[in-house]
């Protein structure tokens, strides 16, 4: 069970979290704060949930995580902030956010794979999936969901990256309220950077990311590209370098030749 009173003494934020919303089990996070209803408000609320039954990954993929062992939650951002912040900066603070905890409290080096994932030594740990409404042009809420692989000790399935946990890694049992504490904690000072500093947070990004400057494939449904990881654009893209050339990379799944 997870322990509101414990969570709350280790939470530091302004915004992130003071909204907090707890149930057992629900189709998806994601979904449910995307609907608008009047509980779902406030910019920084956030619900997690034991067990998602449709739990959602990029690309209309499944997240499955075991009941009561990892953390499977997400983020509201409103229009209110979403004036101030690039949507795609969000994914890249979101995932320095989790590789900073990990690294912080574990002591263990992460990787951060273009565009959302957390590796340690090649192996999954976190994903994140941002999801928008939008009215016309503008849009008027979006979610950050986030899924980290905390005490879960197997896994079933086919993974495009393996997946892990912080105690397969650790060989320790993982204390889920204050590793989500810390995780907002620094997600709400990267918010705020995002605001006027997001080149900053581009560049922690790169410094995170062991692909950049190697081979890469990009496979976005039937189509599959091959270059250098030349960089990310200052909207967080990746850049592809081939023959001499640069293209701009919106979607895709990146993989090391």
């Amino acid at each position: 069970m997870f322990s509101l009173e414990k969570f709350d003494l280790k939470l530091e934020t302004e915004i992130i979290g003071r909204n907090f919303i707890y149930c057992e089990e629900i189709d998806s996070t994601n979904t449910e704060l995307l609907s608008n209803k009047q509980l779902y408000k406030k910019t920084g609320t956030i619900l997690l949930a034991e067990k998602q039954l449709k739990g959602k990954g990029r690309r209309d993929r499944t997240w499955q995580s075991a009941k009561g062992l990892n953390l499977t939650f997400s983020v509201l951002i409103t229009k209110d902030i979403l004036t101030e912040i690039n949507i795609n900066h969000l994914n890249l603070a979101t995932s320095i956010a989790v590789a900073s905890a990990i690294e912080k409290h574990y002591q263990l080096r992460t990787e951060l794979k273009w565009p959302n994932d957390v590796l340690i030594e090649g192996k999954k740990v976190s994903g994140i999936l941002i999801e928008s409404i939008i009215k016309g042009n503008k849009t008027e809420r979006t979610v950050i969901g986030i899924g980290i692989n905390l005490n879960q000790m197997a896994f079933h399935g086919d993974f495009n990256f393996p997946p892990t946990s912080l105690k397969l890694e650790t060989k320790s049992d993982i204390d889920r309220e204050n590793f989500l504490a810390e995780v907002l904690n620094i997600l709400e000072v990267l918010f705020f950077k995002l605001e006027h500093q997001s080149q900053s947070v581009l560049q922690e990004w790169r410094s995170k990311c062991n692909m950049i400057g190697g081979k890469i494939t990009i496979t976005d449904g039937q189509q599959t590209k091959s270059g250098i990881f030349f960089d990310i654009d200052p909207d967080g893209y990746l850049l592809l370098k081939n023959n001499g050339n640069l293209e701009k990379i919106h979607f895709g799944d990146v993989s090391v030749i």
